[in-house]
């Protein structure tokens, strides 16, 4: 399932993809008799199961070529306030060589404030004080169920999967590491959506690609298998002492980062999921 978040005049919807086209979640549920989320905060914490079934009983007499079409629709940030918001540094392999730096023995993490997250074609806005601001292009797990301590299957706390545009000011970062939360934490450092991808359409995390594009020129790009941990890994470590909640965002890290000055435009494909696009004020 693809679901994500619109902007209409009556506020934001959630809907869900179908065959390129938006069915709305109160539509369905007015269809088909049935009482669905109002937000896609609330369909993550509580499952989707009533969204699935209600689907198989619309599908039979409706076309989705009817509805609206996907592309070129007003979404917004798929829900907030997410819970908590980790990040994930050097976790590719070859980026950490690229920066000179040893690849962490243990995943090096970090949270960021909810007021840091803006949505898709929200504007990235530069703190005036920094003068070095860069933009990473990230896949991000979105937590479906509580997981706290050892599991088998670490992913089965995994609603879906999204993309992520991370922002660091570097200069401040340079400073000193123990200014990381600081770097990360600006207002519109984190932007996640449009799209939520649920974990049953992914057939092989490893596969994705992620990438990074500055101002249409291809930036750093590479694959979740070259992560020197991987989603599985990273949800298992934190859960040692600290629970997982649905609503909760693990951004996995990046490939790379590109520096970025007014009027550019970033954007974050992966495959699989689709492509999250802001410009910079």
């Amino acid at each position: 399932m693809r679901y994500a978040t619109v902007s209409t005049d009556r506020g934001p919807e959630p809907v869900v993809i179908l065959d390129d086209r938006l069915l709305s979640l109160e539509r369905l549920g007015r269809d088909t008799g049935r009482r669905l989320p109002g937000s896609l905060l609330s369909l993550v914490v509580d499952g989707d199961d009533e969204v699935r079934a209600a689907l198989a009983t619309w599908r039979p007499g409706n076309d989705p070529a009817g509805l609206p079409p996907a592309d070129g629709a007003a979404y917004t940030v798929p829900f907030r306030p997410p819970g908590k918001i980790w990040g994930i540094g050097l976790n590719y392999r070859d980026h950490a060589h690229d920066l000179d730096e040893e690849v962490p023995p243990a995943p090096a993490s970090f949270m960021k404030p909810a007021s840091s997250v803006i949505g898709p074609g929200d504007v990235i806005p530069l703190p005036p004080v920094s003068q070095r601001v860069t933009a990473e292009a990230e896949l991000a797990v979105v937590f479906g169920r509580r997981a706290r301590e050892a599991s088998e299957h670490p992913l089965d706390a995994v609603f879906g999967y999204t993309t992520v545009l991370d922002m660091t000011a570097e200069d401040i970062l340079r400073v000193n590491p123990r200014f990381l939360t600081r770097a990360k934490s600006f207002d519109g450092f984190f932007s996640f959506g449009p799209v939520v991808v649920t974990a049953d359409e992914i057939d092989d995390l490893n596969s994705l690609t992620v990438r990074l594009e500055h101002n249409g020129r291809p930036g750093p790009a590479d694959r979740v298998a070259n992560m020197t941990y991987g989603p599985a890994e990273l949800i298992a470590f934190h859960a040692r002492g600290m629970t997982w909640e649905p609503g909760d965002l693990l951004s996995t890290g990046t490939p790379g980062a590109v520096p970025i000055r007014p009027g550019d435009e970033v954007v974050c494909r992966i495959d699989g999921i689709g492509e999250l696009r802001n410009r910079v004020a």
